[in-house]
């Protein structure tokens, strides 16, 4: 199996060392076991602390998708209005997520290399379609966008919308989140991005407001978020919990935590900076129209025309270095260097960015 030496994909990230040693761990039956109740309630509170909520957080094994699957499925009955505002390949998706729910879903649609910056078409939609809910990406991975989810959740608030929904898959643990003064009813999160750690975990930060949602809705199915409520309190989970992906994710959080929030971002920002800085030297264009938008936890590029991302693609993995491509409208146009977590290293962005030169240059850009 190719393994590389320069790993910058936007996940899954490289996994820290200590956390795949807490995957190695003979466990008991996680159910059954005190010990791992309170792993789980550890692993909550720093999570807590990581998305800025006081809210329950429940942690559903399967990929980060169980969590943005099952958070719309336990909130919305056919027939509920949901404003998806999208900016990219996730945004839109989630919108039609929510129709496939049978949801009545409006788009506050923007083109895929801009934010959603533009708060009046935002404001305006929501005093006219009044929905229950509204979704919004915070990084919008695929075009390397980051989205204004503390303006989105003030309008939220102003206009007494039910639920806000947010995606912060690639955001969380790398920049900011602060779910409760954001208004944010169900923050979304992944293990396999800034944590670090294997794409097996869910994450869900849950209001109060969610909950009774969640009680009225009464969803029962594998990704159901009704049962996480009482899980911990009574000793029940609704399937086998996975012991080994909860100690990965907490020790993840401890590396966090211990380092520092603060450290953590700053670290973010400035490897961030200096991967534009070296690409704008390379003559290569940042694929969002204003550099101000783009995610401290990945840059989107466009591909050199003359190249292809066929060739830069093969060039670079050659050289032990691997990157990725895109999706849907940016696929073969965009190309994404993920620095969060293990990879948000000044290092190996540097090194990355040495071999970038090299590959270009071999293919005579």
């Amino acid at each position: 199996m190719q393994t590389y030496e320069i790993p910058l994909v936007p996940g899954p990230t490289a996994v820290y060392e200590e956390v795949l040693a807490a995957y190695q761990a003979d466990y008991g039956s996680a159910d059954l076991e005190p010990e791992f109740l309170k792993l789980y309630a550890d692993t909550q509170a720093q999570l807590q602390q990581i998305m800025g909520t006081q809210g329950q957080v429940a942690l559903m094994s399967g990929e980060g998708m169980v969590a943005l699957w099952g958070a719309l499925k336990s909130c919305l009955q056919p027939g509920d209005k949901v404003l998806a505002i999208a900016t990219g390949v996730f945004g839109y998706g989630i919108g039609d997520m929510a129709r496939a729910v049978g949801a009545q879903v409006e788009t506050v649609g923007f083109e895929y290399d801009e934010a959603a910056t533009d708060l009046e078409r935002v404001a305006e939609a929501m005093r006219r379609f009044r929905p229950k809910m509204v979704t919004l990406v915070h990084c919008e991975t695929p075009s390397g966008i980051m989205n204004p989810a503390a303006e989105v959740g003030a309008l939220v608030r102003q206009y007494e919308v039910s639920l806000y929904y947010v995606d912060a898959v690639s955001s969380m643990g790398g920049t900011p989140v602060k779910a409760d003064e954001w208004c944010i009813d169900l923050c979304l999160g992944g293990t396999q991005k800034v944590f670090s750690s294997l794409p097996d975990l869910g994450i869900v930060g849950v209001s109060e407001r969610a909950w009774e949602v969640i009680q009225q809705v009464g969803y029962q199915g594998y990704d159901a978020l009704a049962p996480f409520r009482t899980a911990l309190a009574d000793a029940y989970f609704p399937y086998t919990p996975n012991w080994h992906a909860v100690a990965g994710l907490h020790t993840a959080c401890g590396l966090l935590l211990d380092q520092g929030l603060e450290v953590v971002f700053a670290r973010h920002s400035q490897v961030a900076a200096t991967c534009r800085e070296r690409l704008q030297e390379m003559g290569l264009a940042i694929f969002p129209r204003d550099p101000a938008t783009s995610a401290p936890t990945v840059t989107a590029v466009k591909v050199p025309e003359q190249v292809g991302w066929g060739r830069l693609d093969a060039a670079l993995r050659q050289r032990g270095m691997v990157v990725a491509g895109s999706y849907g409208p940016l696929a073969g146009r965009v190309f994404r260097i993920g620095h969060m977590g293990l990879q948000a290293d000044m290092e190996i962005v540097t090194r990355g960015m040495d071999t970038l030169v090299e590959a270009l240059g071999e293919l005579g850009v």
